[in-house]
């Protein structure tokens, strides 16, 4: 006799199914933009979700130039990188960064979240950044998540 009534279903790379989700970044706290794209990237919001197969969806993300801190991040947060070499350590403040490039402030703090394994940089590509309200992604289809 089966005790067993039901059984875990693993869902195989070919049987996955992806959508397009497209999110304005305008007004949104970066934190929890974040940690909501990264929760899409990797599939948990699916029934189906397997840990170790990439399930997840693609995303477009607009208007990362009026992304939003809390507190006084702006001015306190630093984002380190370093070159390799002695002495080659940088260091520039959200505000710096802001300017320079915004979307590597949401980039980074997804990137933050996802697994770091082969199968966390397969997911990350799969997150498109753009600083304007204007995207190449229209014959996709995005629809908007309800968060």
């Amino acid at each position: 006799m089966n005790t067993l009534s039901y059984k875990t279903v693993s869902v195989k790379k070919p049987e996955v199914d992806r959508k397009w989700w497209i999110i304005d970044a305008e007004g949104e706290v970066v934190g929890r933009l974040c940690s909501k794209i990264a929760h899409i990237l990797r599939g948990k919001h699916k029934p189906s979700f397997t840990p170790h197969v990439d399930c997840g969806d693609f995303i477009i993300v607009v208007n990362v130039e009026k992304l939003r801190f809390t507190g006084k991040k702006w001015d306190q947060k630093e984002y380190l990188t370093y070159s390799g070499y002695p002495g080659g350590q940088k260091r520039k403040t959200a505000q710096e960064i802001l300017d320079s490039k915004p979307a590597y402030i949401l980039e980074q703090g997804v990137k933050g979240m996802l697994p770091k394994t082969k199968l966390g940089r397969a997911m990350f590509k799969k997150l498109f950044v753009y600083e304007g309200a204007e995207h190449p992604h229209q014959a996709q289809q995005p629809e908007t998540p309800n968060f």
